[in-house]
């Protein structure tokens, strides 16, 4: 995606719909691009997808860096889910709070959603990961 450190939301989404997006189309968005998905998502009801993967999903919280309306004006459709073949959250026990909160916040709004927690993956980065292997995301994709 475009400036993926400076994120705008209209120039991603103009990104995105430029790919064929369908009932086969596997959608995996790690951080700022797992929240982009959820939004995307939830403006475009009329949407079905394939299996849709989001890693360590931000959605807005507080991140300690510099404010941005890529979140702003938008509510999360909780039926998401059903509009897919299947929506898998993989988060990390020792992630940063605004993940933890994405995660909480997503748990009480999505329904159908599935969770996967993995301890001490960090924010699913190599330097945290320690690999740059992620045979868990590779399995999740192929099912």
């Amino acid at each position: 995606m475009p400036r993926p450190y400076q994120p705008n939301y209209e120039k991603w989404r103009k990104e995105f719909e430029r790919c064929h997006i369908g009932p086969q189309t596997l959608l995996i968005g790690h951080s700022c691009g797992g929240g982009f998905l959820i939004r995307w998502l939830s403006e475009h009801p009329e949407a079905k997808v394939g299996k849709v993967i989001l890693v360590a999903p931000w959605i807005g919280h507080d991140y300690g860096a510099p404010a941005t309306d890529f979140f702003d004006g938008y509510k999360i459709d909780p039926n998401i889910a059903s509009r897919t073949k299947g929506l898998v959250v993989f988060y990390s026990d020792n992630d940063v709070k605004a993940i933890q909160a994405a995660i909480s916040q997503l748990k009480t709004t999505l329904r159908g959603a599935k969770y996967k927690e993995f301890h001490h993956y960090g924010h699913f980065t190599i330097s945290e990961m320690k690999t740059s292997k992620f045979p868990e995301l590779l399995e999740e994709c192929l099912k």
